[in-house]
Protein backbone atom coordinates (compact mmCIF):
# COMPACT_ATOMS: atom_id res chain seq x y z
CA UNK A 1 0.00 0.00 0.00
CA UNK A 2 1.16 3.09 -1.11
CA UNK A 3 2.16 5.96 2.02
CA UNK A 4 1.27 8.79 0.00
CA UNK A 5 -1.89 9.56 -2.18
CA UNK A 6 -0.98 10.21 -6.14
CA UNK A 7 -1.51 13.86 -7.41
CA UNK A 8 -4.75 12.65 -9.63
CA UNK A 9 -6.36 11.30 -6.32
CA UNK A 10 -6.52 14.69 -5.44
CA UNK A 11 -7.47 17.14 -8.17
CA UNK A 12 -4.65 18.04 -10.54
CA UNK A 13 -3.55 22.13 -11.20
CA UNK A 14 -3.09 23.31 -14.44
CA UNK A 15 0.45 22.94 -13.93
CA UNK A 16 0.18 19.29 -13.15
CA UNK A 17 -2.21 18.87 -16.24
CA UNK A 18 0.40 20.59 -18.88
CA UNK A 19 3.80 18.25 -17.01
CA UNK A 20 1.33 15.48 -17.81
CA UNK A 21 0.45 16.59 -21.17
CA UNK A 22 3.90 17.38 -22.02
CA UNK A 23 5.19 13.93 -20.48
CA UNK A 24 3.15 11.86 -22.50
CA UNK A 25 2.81 13.97 -26.10
CA UNK A 26 6.50 14.74 -25.83
CA UNK A 27 8.72 12.55 -23.80
CA UNK A 28 6.34 9.40 -25.19
CA UNK A 29 6.24 8.21 -21.59
CA UNK A 30 2.36 7.30 -19.73
CA UNK A 31 1.36 7.99 -16.04
CA UNK A 32 2.00 5.01 -14.06
CA UNK A 33 1.79 5.31 -10.08
CA UNK A 34 5.02 6.76 -9.03
CA UNK A 35 4.92 9.48 -11.74
CA UNK A 36 1.19 10.62 -10.19
CA UNK A 37 3.39 10.10 -6.82
CA UNK A 38 6.15 12.50 -7.95
CA UNK A 39 3.76 14.93 -9.46
CA UNK A 40 2.47 16.22 -5.63
CA UNK A 41 5.53 18.09 -5.82
CA UNK A 42 6.35 19.43 -9.62
CA UNK A 43 10.72 20.07 -9.29
CA UNK A 44 10.99 16.53 -7.73
CA UNK A 45 8.45 15.26 -11.07
CA UNK A 46 10.49 17.05 -13.20
CA UNK A 47 14.24 15.81 -11.83
CA UNK A 48 13.20 12.33 -12.24
CA UNK A 49 11.55 12.54 -15.31
CA UNK A 50 14.89 13.76 -16.12
CA UNK A 51 15.12 9.93 -16.42
CA UNK A 52 13.57 10.04 -20.20
CA UNK A 53 16.29 12.80 -21.29
CA UNK A 54 19.27 10.44 -19.97
CA UNK A 55 17.46 7.27 -21.68
CA UNK A 56 17.65 9.27 -24.97
CA UNK A 57 21.19 10.02 -25.48
CA UNK A 58 21.99 6.31 -24.35
CA UNK A 59 19.79 4.98 -26.75
CA UNK A 60 21.93 6.89 -29.39
CA UNK A 61 24.44 3.99 -28.91
CA UNK A 62 22.80 1.26 -27.24
CA UNK A 63 20.28 -1.01 -28.51
CA UNK A 64 16.59 -0.96 -26.81
CA UNK A 65 17.77 -4.79 -25.79
CA UNK A 66 20.91 -3.28 -24.37
CA UNK A 67 19.02 -0.48 -22.66
CA UNK A 68 16.93 -2.90 -21.15
CA UNK A 69 19.17 -5.10 -19.57
CA UNK A 70 20.91 -2.19 -17.40
CA UNK A 71 18.12 -1.13 -16.20
CA UNK A 72 16.74 -4.75 -15.61
CA UNK A 73 19.99 -5.46 -13.86
CA UNK A 74 20.20 -2.55 -11.46
CA UNK A 75 16.20 -2.56 -10.31
CA UNK A 76 16.58 -6.51 -9.61
CA UNK A 77 19.95 -5.78 -7.90
CA UNK A 78 18.32 -2.95 -5.99
CA UNK A 79 15.29 -4.83 -5.09
CA UNK A 80 12.70 -2.72 -6.80
CA UNK A 81 9.68 -4.74 -7.05
CA UNK A 82 7.98 -1.63 -9.44
CA UNK A 83 10.86 -1.01 -12.04
CA UNK A 84 11.89 -4.65 -11.89
CA UNK A 85 8.75 -5.92 -12.63
CA UNK A 86 8.21 -2.81 -15.28
CA UNK A 87 11.44 -3.98 -16.97
CA UNK A 88 10.11 -7.91 -16.56
CA UNK A 89 7.36 -6.97 -18.44
CA UNK A 90 9.28 -5.91 -21.23
CA UNK A 91 11.26 -9.09 -21.77
CA UNK A 92 8.33 -11.46 -21.26
CA UNK A 93 6.32 -9.34 -24.04
CA UNK A 94 9.58 -9.67 -26.23
CA UNK A 95 9.18 -13.25 -25.24
CA UNK A 96 11.68 -13.75 -23.57
CA UNK A 97 12.48 -15.58 -20.00
CA UNK A 98 13.91 -13.02 -17.67
CA UNK A 99 14.83 -15.62 -15.12
CA UNK A 100 17.20 -17.78 -18.03
CA UNK A 101 18.63 -14.98 -20.03
CA UNK A 102 20.80 -15.09 -23.03
CA UNK A 103 23.18 -11.75 -23.27
CA UNK A 104 25.26 -10.82 -26.31
CA UNK A 105 28.77 -9.43 -25.14
CA UNK A 106 27.62 -5.95 -24.97
CA UNK A 107 24.45 -6.86 -22.71
CA UNK A 108 26.49 -9.05 -20.31
CA UNK A 109 28.62 -5.93 -19.80
CA UNK A 110 26.11 -3.40 -18.86
CA UNK A 111 24.18 -6.01 -17.43
CA UNK A 112 27.75 -7.04 -14.73
CA UNK A 113 27.93 -2.96 -14.83
CA UNK A 114 24.22 -2.09 -13.73
CA UNK A 115 24.75 -4.96 -11.00
CA UNK A 116 28.28 -4.02 -9.83
CA UNK A 117 26.75 -0.06 -9.64
CA UNK A 118 23.83 -1.05 -7.72
CA UNK A 119 25.38 -3.54 -5.07
CA UNK A 120 28.52 -0.95 -4.38
CA UNK A 121 29.42 2.03 -6.54
CA UNK A 122 32.47 2.39 -4.68
CA UNK A 123 33.77 -1.02 -5.59
CA UNK A 124 32.65 -1.41 -9.24
CA UNK A 125 35.59 -3.78 -10.83
CA UNK A 126 38.39 -2.47 -12.36
CA UNK A 127 38.12 -4.86 -15.17
CA UNK A 128 34.62 -3.57 -16.01
CA UNK A 129 35.77 -0.07 -16.47
CA UNK A 130 38.23 -1.15 -18.59
CA UNK A 131 35.70 -3.24 -20.74
CA UNK A 132 33.91 -0.22 -21.13
CA UNK A 133 37.03 1.67 -22.21
CA UNK A 134 37.09 -0.78 -24.97
CA UNK A 135 33.74 -0.45 -26.40
CA UNK A 136 32.33 2.66 -25.16
CA UNK A 137 33.53 6.39 -25.66
CA UNK A 138 34.86 8.69 -22.36
CA UNK A 139 31.30 10.79 -23.08
CA UNK A 140 29.10 7.45 -23.74
CA UNK A 141 30.54 5.48 -20.36
CA UNK A 142 29.91 9.42 -18.43
CA UNK A 143 26.38 9.09 -20.08
CA UNK A 144 25.73 5.41 -18.72
CA UNK A 145 27.41 6.29 -15.04
CA UNK A 146 24.59 9.04 -14.91
CA UNK A 147 22.09 7.36 -16.04
CA UNK A 148 22.32 4.09 -13.62
CA UNK A 149 23.03 7.12 -10.55
CA UNK A 150 19.38 7.97 -12.00
CA UNK A 151 17.83 4.48 -12.19
CA UNK A 152 18.92 4.06 -8.68
CA UNK A 153 17.52 7.21 -7.82
CA UNK A 154 14.39 6.03 -9.36
CA UNK A 155 14.37 3.04 -7.33
CA UNK A 156 15.04 4.10 -3.93
CA UNK A 157 12.24 6.81 -4.50
CA UNK A 158 9.52 3.57 -5.76
CA UNK A 159 10.39 1.81 -2.60
CA UNK A 160 10.72 4.19 -0.05
CA UNK A 161 7.58 5.77 -0.68
CA UNK A 162 6.28 2.35 -1.03
CA UNK A 163 4.84 3.31 -4.49
CA UNK A 164 2.14 0.09 -5.31
CA UNK A 165 2.96 -1.86 -8.26
CA UNK A 166 0.83 -0.74 -11.25
CA UNK A 167 -1.79 -3.00 -11.96
CA UNK A 168 -0.63 -3.68 -15.76
CA UNK A 169 2.39 -5.08 -13.74
CA UNK A 170 0.42 -7.58 -11.76
CA UNK A 171 0.86 -10.54 -13.84
CA UNK A 172 4.28 -9.84 -15.05
CA UNK A 173 5.60 -9.90 -11.12
CA UNK A 174 8.32 -12.76 -10.35
CA UNK A 175 6.82 -15.20 -8.03
CA UNK A 176 9.17 -16.16 -5.33
CA UNK A 177 10.61 -19.15 -5.30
Amino acid sequence: MSRYQRADELGLSEEQKEAIAYHEDVQGGYMTNMKYTLLRDMPSFKVYLGWYDLQKGLRAFLSEREFTMLCYSISTSNDCLVCGTFFRRILIDWGEDPDALVLSETEQLLWDFGRAFAKDFHSIPEDIYETLGRRFSEVEIIQIIAFAGQMTATNMFVTAAGVDLDEILLNYRKLED
